[in-house]
């Protein structure tokens, strides 16, 4: 396969940036979409170039640090997947491939396609955890669990920080990232107790991050590469309701 490469090159959070044009030849139908990347700044490499930095590590879908918009959308154009599973058999030989960074006030550009997520982190730290003393390690059947709350939370745990969610909604809301943390813990017994701590933290440092509201829009939902659904936003939604007339009736 041969393929022109527009990817978008930026030095750091000061410069413009600005795409840049390249031309890949050979690709294998079979390789990794990162695999075409890494020939590509093989080539850069030998010509005396800068290579192109992207983000990336275990490349098997489960680290969420292959955040690269592709042709417009976040992975590329196969759903549920992230970049690292997605092949270059989903393109056609002679493309234009357009390659850009994630596009969010909160993710800043480091260097061309990687971003600085550390906003998530924030959330994280911000409630996204167990505080209460469980004491020793419990048999695995010691706290039941109903089938449909371990079901729920096991789906909300899947979101893996990719950020997809965030780069695919028009006003960069970061509420479907916040609202699978806050279902995964409450659905469990452990988390319960301290959904509405939780809840009132992570939004409110959600909000001091920068990310914009959510205006039910699903993009986020579609393009979510662990197809976690809306209706945690909706549990998330109703938690905080709960939380805050609570807050106001102890004041």
């Amino acid at each position: 396969m041969d393929l022109t490469l527009k990817i978008w090159r930026q030095r750091d959070a000061a410069d413009r940036g600005r795409i840049a044009t390249y031309e890949v030849t050979g690709v294998s139908p079979d390789s990794s979409f990162f695999e075409m990347l890494d020939v590509l700044n093989q080539q850069l490499i030998e010509q005396d170039e800068d290579p192109v930095a992207f983000d990336h590590d275990c490349r098997e879908g489960i680290c969420g640090t292959c955040s690269l918009f592709i042709n417009g959308r976040p992975h590329g154009p196969k759903p549920a997947i992230t970049t690292c599973q997605l092949h270059m058999r989903s393109f056609n030989d002679g493309d234009t491939i357009y390659i850009e960074p994630w596009r969010a006030k909160a993710f800043p550009v480091i260097k061309d396609l990687i971003v600085d997520r550390n906003a998530f982190d924030k959330i994280i730290q911000a409630g996204g955890y167990v505080s209460v003393n469980t004491g020793g390690i419990p048999d695995a059947n010691a706290i039941p669990v109903a089938k449909f709350n371990a079901e729920r939370s096991m789906d909300a745990a899947s979101c893996i920080g990719c950020g997809a969610c965030v780069a695919s909604c028009a006003n960069a809301s970061a509420m479907l990232f916040v609202a699978a943390k806050v279902a995964q813990f409450h659905y469990l017994p452990q988390g319960r107790v301290e959904t509405s701590r939780r809840v009132q933290s992570m939004v409110k440092t959600m909000d001091e991050m920068g990310f914009g509201n959510c205006s039910n829009m699903y993009a986020c939902e579609a393009e979510c590469p662990k197809e976690i659904s809306i209706s945690t936003i909706a549990l998330m939604n109703r938690e905080y309701l709960k939380a805050t007339i609570g807050s106001e009736k102890e004041d």
